[in-house]
Protein backbone atom coordinates (compact mmCIF):
# COMPACT_ATOMS: atom_id res chain seq x y z
CA UNK A 1 0.00 0.00 0.00
CA UNK A 2 3.00 2.30 0.45
CA UNK A 3 4.07 1.91 -3.17
CA UNK A 4 3.83 5.18 -5.19
CA UNK A 5 1.63 3.67 -7.91
CA UNK A 6 -0.66 1.78 -5.50
CA UNK A 7 -3.77 3.80 -6.43
CA UNK A 8 -3.16 3.63 -10.18
CA UNK A 9 -5.40 0.53 -10.26
CA UNK A 10 -8.43 1.74 -8.30
CA UNK A 11 -10.23 -1.60 -8.20
CA UNK A 12 -7.20 -3.53 -6.97
CA UNK A 13 -6.32 -0.77 -4.49
CA UNK A 14 -9.79 -0.87 -2.93
CA UNK A 15 -9.62 -4.66 -2.66
CA UNK A 16 -6.18 -4.61 -1.00
CA UNK A 17 -7.21 -1.76 1.32
CA UNK A 18 -10.24 -3.77 2.44
CA UNK A 19 -8.04 -6.81 3.07
CA UNK A 20 -5.68 -4.66 5.15
CA UNK A 21 -8.60 -3.25 7.17
CA UNK A 22 -9.94 -6.76 7.80
CA UNK A 23 -6.55 -8.03 8.97
CA UNK A 24 -6.07 -5.01 11.26
CA UNK A 25 -9.52 -5.63 12.75
CA UNK A 26 -8.68 -9.29 13.34
CA UNK A 27 -5.37 -8.43 15.00
CA UNK A 28 -7.03 -5.78 17.14
CA UNK A 29 -9.60 -8.33 18.31
CA UNK A 30 -6.86 -10.75 19.40
CA UNK A 31 -4.92 -7.96 21.13
CA UNK A 32 -8.01 -6.76 22.99
CA UNK A 33 -8.84 -10.32 24.06
CA UNK A 34 -5.30 -10.85 25.33
CA UNK A 35 -5.48 -7.59 27.29
CA UNK A 36 -8.86 -8.48 28.83
CA UNK A 37 -7.69 -11.98 29.80
CA UNK A 38 -4.50 -10.60 31.40
CA UNK A 39 -6.51 -8.05 33.38
CA UNK A 40 -8.94 -10.72 34.62
CA UNK A 41 -6.10 -13.06 35.65
CA UNK A 42 -4.47 -10.24 37.64
CA UNK A 43 -7.75 -9.50 39.46
CA UNK A 44 -8.39 -13.09 40.60
CA UNK A 45 -5.78 -13.32 43.43
CA UNK A 46 -6.74 -9.85 44.68
CA UNK A 47 -10.43 -10.74 44.83
CA UNK A 48 -9.65 -14.09 46.49
CA UNK A 49 -7.39 -12.46 49.08
CA UNK A 50 -10.14 -9.98 49.97
CA UNK A 51 -12.87 -12.65 49.66
CA UNK A 52 -14.79 -10.24 47.45
CA UNK A 53 -17.61 -12.47 46.27
CA UNK A 54 -19.14 -9.78 44.04
CA UNK A 55 -15.92 -9.34 42.05
CA UNK A 56 -15.37 -13.13 41.89
CA UNK A 57 -18.90 -13.52 40.54
CA UNK A 58 -18.24 -10.87 37.91
CA UNK A 59 -14.98 -12.58 36.96
CA UNK A 60 -16.77 -15.89 36.57
CA UNK A 61 -19.28 -14.30 34.17
CA UNK A 62 -16.45 -12.51 32.37
CA UNK A 63 -14.65 -15.84 31.96
CA UNK A 64 -17.61 -17.24 29.99
CA UNK A 65 -17.70 -14.17 27.78
CA UNK A 66 -13.93 -14.34 27.15
CA UNK A 67 -14.24 -18.03 26.26
CA UNK A 68 -16.97 -17.20 23.76
CA UNK A 69 -14.86 -14.47 22.15
CA UNK A 70 -11.86 -16.82 21.99
CA UNK A 71 -13.92 -19.55 20.29
CA UNK A 72 -15.18 -17.11 17.67
CA UNK A 73 -11.63 -15.93 16.90
CA UNK A 74 -10.19 -19.45 17.05
CA UNK A 75 -12.55 -20.56 14.27
CA UNK A 76 -10.56 -18.47 11.82
CA UNK A 77 -7.41 -20.44 12.63
CA UNK A 78 -9.19 -23.58 11.34
CA UNK A 79 -9.37 -22.19 7.81
CA UNK A 80 -6.76 -24.00 5.74
CA UNK A 81 -8.29 -24.02 2.27
CA UNK A 82 -6.95 -21.98 -0.65
CA UNK A 83 -10.26 -20.15 -1.10
CA UNK A 84 -11.49 -19.90 2.51
CA UNK A 85 -10.99 -16.13 2.72
CA UNK A 86 -13.06 -15.50 -0.42
CA UNK A 87 -16.62 -14.24 -0.71
CA UNK A 88 -19.23 -16.96 -1.27
CA UNK A 89 -21.78 -17.80 -3.94
CA UNK A 90 -24.74 -19.61 -2.35
CA UNK A 91 -27.55 -21.23 -4.33
CA UNK A 92 -30.61 -22.84 -2.70
CA UNK A 93 -32.83 -25.15 -4.75
CA UNK A 94 -36.15 -26.64 -3.66
CA UNK A 95 -36.42 -30.42 -3.90
CA UNK A 96 -39.51 -32.33 -4.93
CA UNK A 97 -42.55 -31.67 -2.78
CA UNK A 98 -44.21 -28.59 -4.23
CA UNK A 99 -45.37 -26.00 -1.70
CA UNK A 100 -43.69 -27.73 1.24
CA UNK A 101 -40.29 -27.80 -0.52
CA UNK A 102 -40.64 -24.19 -1.67
CA UNK A 103 -41.40 -23.09 1.89
CA UNK A 104 -38.35 -25.01 3.17
CA UNK A 105 -36.18 -23.20 0.60
CA UNK A 106 -37.55 -19.89 1.91
CA UNK A 107 -36.73 -20.92 5.49
CA UNK A 108 -33.13 -21.74 4.54
CA UNK A 109 -32.88 -18.44 2.64
CA UNK A 110 -33.98 -16.60 5.78
CA UNK A 111 -31.53 -18.64 7.91
CA UNK A 112 -28.55 -17.61 5.78
CA UNK A 113 -29.67 -13.98 5.67
CA UNK A 114 -29.82 -13.96 9.48
CA UNK A 115 -26.41 -15.63 9.74
CA UNK A 116 -24.86 -13.13 7.33
CA UNK A 117 -26.36 -10.27 9.34
CA UNK A 118 -24.88 -11.64 12.59
CA UNK A 119 -21.46 -11.98 10.92
CA UNK A 120 -21.55 -8.52 9.35
CA UNK A 121 -21.49 -9.95 5.82
CA UNK A 122 -23.03 -8.15 2.86
CA UNK A 123 -25.68 -10.09 0.93
CA UNK A 124 -26.51 -9.49 -2.72
CA UNK A 125 -29.43 -11.37 -4.26
CA UNK A 126 -28.39 -12.25 -7.82
CA UNK A 127 -31.52 -14.16 -8.74
CA UNK A 128 -34.69 -15.42 -7.10
CA UNK A 129 -37.48 -17.59 -8.45
CA UNK A 130 -40.48 -17.17 -6.19
CA UNK A 131 -43.05 -19.94 -5.93
CA UNK A 132 -46.70 -19.19 -6.65
CA UNK A 133 -48.06 -19.82 -3.14
CA UNK A 134 -45.16 -19.45 -0.70
CA UNK A 135 -41.38 -19.61 -0.56
CA UNK A 136 -38.94 -20.01 -3.43
CA UNK A 137 -38.12 -22.51 -6.14
CA UNK A 138 -34.52 -21.27 -6.08
CA UNK A 139 -32.38 -18.38 -4.82
CA UNK A 140 -28.89 -17.30 -5.90
CA UNK A 141 -26.88 -15.15 -3.47
CA UNK A 142 -23.49 -13.52 -3.30
CA UNK A 143 -22.35 -13.22 0.33
CA UNK A 144 -19.43 -10.84 0.71
CA UNK A 145 -17.12 -10.74 3.72
CA UNK A 146 -13.71 -11.92 4.89
CA UNK A 147 -13.79 -15.72 5.29
CA UNK A 148 -17.39 -15.90 4.02
CA UNK A 149 -16.65 -19.04 1.99
CA UNK A 150 -14.60 -20.51 4.84
CA UNK A 151 -17.60 -20.30 7.14
CA UNK A 152 -20.33 -21.22 4.67
CA UNK A 153 -18.60 -24.18 2.96
CA UNK A 154 -20.11 -26.36 5.69
CA UNK A 155 -23.59 -25.72 4.24
CA UNK A 156 -22.94 -27.37 0.87
CA UNK A 157 -25.23 -30.36 0.43
CA UNK A 158 -28.77 -31.62 0.93
CA UNK A 159 -30.77 -30.28 3.90
CA UNK A 160 -33.71 -32.35 5.19
CA UNK A 161 -36.75 -31.01 7.06
CA UNK A 162 -39.22 -33.12 9.06
CA UNK A 163 -42.33 -31.41 10.43
CA UNK A 164 -46.12 -31.26 10.52
CA UNK A 165 -46.83 -29.40 7.30
CA UNK A 166 -48.81 -26.16 7.75
CA UNK A 167 -50.12 -26.77 4.22
CA UNK A 168 -51.64 -30.18 5.00
CA UNK A 169 -55.27 -30.05 6.13
CA UNK A 170 -54.87 -33.50 7.73
CA UNK A 171 -51.84 -32.30 9.75
CA UNK A 172 -49.63 -35.12 8.51
CA UNK A 173 -45.89 -35.26 9.04
CA UNK A 174 -43.86 -34.41 5.93
CA UNK A 175 -40.22 -34.86 4.97
CA UNK A 176 -38.79 -32.49 2.39
CA UNK A 177 -35.40 -31.60 0.96
CA UNK A 178 -33.49 -28.62 -0.41
CA UNK A 179 -30.10 -28.53 -2.06
CA UNK A 180 -27.61 -25.84 -1.01
CA UNK A 181 -24.62 -25.13 -3.25
CA UNK A 182 -21.72 -23.08 -1.87
CA UNK A 183 -18.84 -21.91 -4.06
CA UNK A 184 -16.00 -19.42 -3.47
CA UNK A 185 -16.39 -16.17 -5.39
CA UNK A 186 -13.33 -16.12 -7.61
CA UNK A 187 -12.72 -12.70 -9.11
CA UNK A 188 -9.51 -13.41 -11.04
CA UNK A 189 -9.95 -16.55 -13.13
CA UNK A 190 -8.15 -15.76 -16.35
CA UNK A 191 -7.28 -19.44 -16.68
CA UNK A 192 -10.97 -20.23 -17.16
CA UNK A 193 -11.49 -19.51 -20.83
CA UNK A 194 -15.05 -19.48 -22.12
CA UNK A 195 -15.70 -19.67 -25.83
CA UNK A 196 -18.56 -17.33 -26.78
CA UNK A 197 -19.73 -19.98 -29.27
CA UNK A 198 -20.40 -22.31 -26.32
CA UNK A 199 -22.87 -19.87 -24.74
CA UNK A 200 -26.58 -19.47 -25.25
CA UNK A 201 -27.69 -16.11 -23.88
CA UNK A 202 -31.37 -15.33 -23.34
CA UNK A 203 -32.87 -12.07 -22.09
CA UNK A 204 -36.31 -11.59 -20.58
CA UNK A 205 -38.35 -9.26 -18.41
CA UNK A 206 -37.04 -9.22 -14.88
CA UNK A 207 -39.22 -9.88 -11.86
CA UNK A 208 -36.55 -8.78 -9.40
CA UNK A 209 -36.02 -5.67 -7.30
CA UNK A 210 -33.45 -3.81 -9.36
CA UNK A 211 -35.30 -0.50 -9.67
CA UNK A 212 -38.17 1.22 -11.45
CA UNK A 213 -37.29 0.04 -14.95
CA UNK A 214 -36.41 -3.51 -13.99
CA UNK A 215 -39.85 -4.93 -14.80
CA UNK A 216 -40.31 -3.00 -18.07
CA UNK A 217 -37.09 -3.83 -19.94
CA UNK A 218 -35.44 -7.10 -20.95
CA UNK A 219 -32.76 -6.71 -18.29
CA UNK A 220 -32.76 -10.27 -16.92
CA UNK A 221 -30.12 -12.58 -18.40
CA UNK A 222 -29.91 -16.36 -18.58
CA UNK A 223 -26.62 -17.85 -19.75
CA UNK A 224 -26.33 -21.53 -20.64
CA UNK A 225 -22.92 -23.11 -21.13
CA UNK A 226 -23.88 -25.68 -23.76
CA UNK A 227 -21.00 -28.21 -23.30
CA UNK A 228 -21.72 -28.63 -19.56
CA UNK A 229 -25.40 -27.57 -19.56
CA UNK A 230 -24.67 -25.22 -16.64
CA UNK A 231 -27.26 -22.45 -16.52
CA UNK A 232 -26.96 -19.20 -14.57
CA UNK A 233 -29.73 -16.60 -14.32
CA UNK A 234 -29.32 -13.08 -12.93
CA UNK A 235 -32.10 -10.50 -12.84
CA UNK A 236 -31.71 -8.29 -9.79
CA UNK A 237 -29.22 -5.80 -11.23
CA UNK A 238 -30.44 -2.56 -12.82
CA UNK A 239 -29.27 -3.24 -16.37
CA UNK A 240 -28.88 -6.11 -18.78
CA UNK A 241 -25.10 -5.54 -18.92
CA UNK A 242 -24.78 -5.70 -15.13
CA UNK A 243 -26.83 -8.88 -15.01
CA UNK A 244 -24.70 -10.39 -17.78
CA UNK A 245 -21.47 -9.56 -15.93
CA UNK A 246 -22.82 -11.07 -12.69
CA UNK A 247 -24.00 -14.20 -14.52
CA UNK A 248 -20.64 -14.61 -16.28
CA UNK A 249 -18.86 -14.29 -12.93
CA UNK A 250 -20.99 -17.04 -11.41
CA UNK A 251 -20.55 -19.20 -14.53
CA UNK A 252 -16.77 -18.90 -14.34
CA UNK A 253 -16.92 -19.88 -10.66
CA UNK A 254 -19.07 -22.93 -11.44
CA UNK A 255 -16.82 -24.04 -14.29
CA UNK A 256 -13.78 -23.67 -12.01
CA UNK A 257 -15.51 -25.76 -9.32
CA UNK A 258 -16.41 -28.37 -11.96
CA UNK A 259 -12.76 -28.62 -13.01
CA UNK A 260 -11.60 -29.00 -9.39
CA UNK A 261 -14.26 -31.67 -8.83
CA UNK A 262 -13.10 -33.51 -11.94
CA UNK A 263 -9.50 -33.51 -10.72
CA UNK A 264 -10.56 -34.68 -7.24
CA UNK A 265 -12.62 -37.49 -8.78
CA UNK A 266 -9.67 -38.64 -10.89
CA UNK A 267 -7.47 -38.76 -7.80
CA UNK A 268 -10.13 -40.70 -5.87
CA UNK A 269 -10.50 -43.22 -8.69
CA UNK A 270 -6.74 -43.78 -8.70
CA UNK A 271 -6.89 -44.52 -4.95
CA UNK A 272 -10.07 -46.60 -4.99
CA UNK A 273 -13.85 -46.35 -5.12
CA UNK A 274 -15.44 -42.99 -5.69
CA UNK A 275 -18.73 -42.20 -3.96
CA UNK A 276 -20.77 -39.48 -5.60
CA UNK A 277 -23.10 -37.18 -3.70
CA UNK A 278 -26.60 -38.33 -4.61
CA UNK A 279 -29.82 -36.41 -3.96
CA UNK A 280 -31.16 -37.59 -0.61
CA UNK A 281 -27.75 -38.04 0.99
CA UNK A 282 -28.53 -35.27 3.43
CA UNK A 283 -25.76 -33.53 5.33
CA UNK A 284 -28.10 -32.19 8.00
CA UNK A 285 -31.59 -32.95 9.31
CA UNK A 286 -33.92 -30.44 10.94
CA UNK A 287 -36.62 -32.27 12.91
CA UNK A 288 -39.49 -30.11 14.22
CA UNK A 289 -41.87 -33.02 14.96
CA UNK A 290 -42.32 -35.30 16.91
CA UNK A 291 -39.31 -33.82 18.76
CA UNK A 292 -36.97 -30.85 18.28
CA UNK A 293 -33.50 -31.58 16.96
CA UNK A 294 -30.96 -30.48 14.38
CA UNK A 295 -28.34 -33.11 13.56
CA UNK A 296 -25.36 -32.82 11.24
CA UNK A 297 -24.77 -36.29 9.80
CA UNK A 298 -21.12 -35.64 8.93
CA UNK A 299 -19.99 -34.52 12.38
CA UNK A 300 -22.76 -35.96 14.61
CA UNK A 301 -23.26 -32.48 16.05
CA UNK A 302 -26.73 -32.27 17.63
CA UNK A 303 -28.77 -29.52 19.25
CA UNK A 304 -32.36 -29.16 20.40
CA UNK A 305 -32.27 -25.42 19.71
CA UNK A 306 -33.93 -25.75 16.31
CA UNK A 307 -35.31 -22.20 16.41
CA UNK A 308 -31.88 -20.77 17.15
CA UNK A 309 -30.39 -22.61 14.17
CA UNK A 310 -33.20 -21.48 11.85
CA UNK A 311 -32.64 -17.93 13.14
CA UNK A 312 -29.05 -18.09 11.88
CA UNK A 313 -27.13 -19.24 14.97
CA UNK A 314 -24.89 -21.54 12.95
CA UNK A 315 -21.56 -21.04 14.74
CA UNK A 316 -21.60 -24.37 16.61
CA UNK A 317 -22.56 -26.29 13.44
CA UNK A 318 -19.80 -24.61 11.49
CA UNK A 319 -17.20 -25.10 14.23
CA UNK A 320 -18.03 -28.83 14.44
CA UNK A 321 -17.64 -29.13 10.65
CA UNK A 322 -14.30 -27.28 10.54
CA UNK A 323 -12.85 -29.37 13.37
CA UNK A 324 -14.13 -32.57 11.72
CA UNK A 325 -12.60 -31.49 8.41
CA UNK A 326 -9.20 -30.93 10.04
CA UNK A 327 -9.23 -34.40 11.57
CA UNK A 328 -10.19 -36.29 8.40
Amino acid sequence: MAEPDFWSDQERAKSVSQQAADIRSELDSWSQLESDVTEAIELIPIAEAENDKAVLGDLQNQSKELQKRFTELELKTLFTGEYDKKHAIVAIHAGSGGTEANDWTGMLFRMYLRYAEKMGFEVKILNESRAEEVGYKSVLLEIRGRWAYGYLQSEHGVHRLVRISPFDAEKMRHTTFALVEVLPKLDDMKEIEINEKDLRIDTFLSSGHGGQSVNTTYSAVRITHVPTNITVTCQNERSQQQNKESAMGVLRTKLHALELEKRAKEKQELRGAYTSAEWGNQIRSYVLHPYQMVKDHRTNFETQDTQGILDGDLTECIEAYLRHKMNT
